[in-house]
């Protein structure tokens, strides 16, 4: 981790004469995922066409911009939430249409407990990337912390519908809290 953090001080004067490259349009990838996803027929595989999203929304639009990401993250990894706050404050100044420097941001809110932070940010993560599928399901258990039951279930429901291998599909049993009365997943 000390790694990453230098390199990314290193690079921070950088950001302030550099520009960031428009992310990759990954649209159909997204969606051949999607349908691989609902396609898939055991859990393992399910996860497995999981951790492919995944690349593909934690590939930054360029090495700047993934060094800074990668820091964020292994800040995250020690519990360092105000340093991958800092980080991911970085990466969305130098990339603001890059939508993973939102959705990071917003699960150290969520964490934190800062839920209206944290819907801001994966609305922003949405908006630039449609297909995130992971902010799709952290936006539903934010207005599920938020007291917004129906929003989130409605938002669960979209999640789930892209990839119904997410573990948070259980909260749409009819015993848990977006589940409706007489249907379960």
């Amino acid at each position: 981790m000390r790694s990453l953090i230098v390199l990314a001080t290193i690079m921070a004067p950088l950001f302030a004469h550099a520009s960031c490259p428009e992310p990759s349009d990954t649209r159909n990838e997204l969606l051949n995922l999607i349908a691989k996803a609902n396609a898939a027929r055991s859990q393992a595989e399910g996860r497995r066409v999981s951790n492919e999203m995944w690349q593909v929304w934690l590939r930054a639009p360029d090495e700047a911009a993934q060094t800074v990401l990668d820091a964020g993250m292994a800040r995250r990894d020690v519990y360092d939430f105000a340093g991958a706050i800092a980080e991911y404050n970085r990466l969305v100044d130098y990339c603001p249409t890059y939508a993973e420097g939102y959705n990071q941001r917003a699960y150290i809110h969520f964490l934190n407990g800062n839920h209206e932070a944290a819907l801001t940010d994966l609305d922003m993560t949405i908006s630039l990337q449609p297909y995130h599928v992971a902010a799709q399901s952290g936006r539903a258990l934010t207005l599920m912390n938020l007291g917004r039951i129906n929003e989130a279930r409605d938002q669960l429901l979209i999640a789930v519908d892209n990839n119904p291998w997410l573990s948070e599909r259980a909260l749409l049993a009819d015993d848990a809290p977006l589940g409706l009365q007489g249907k379960s997943l």
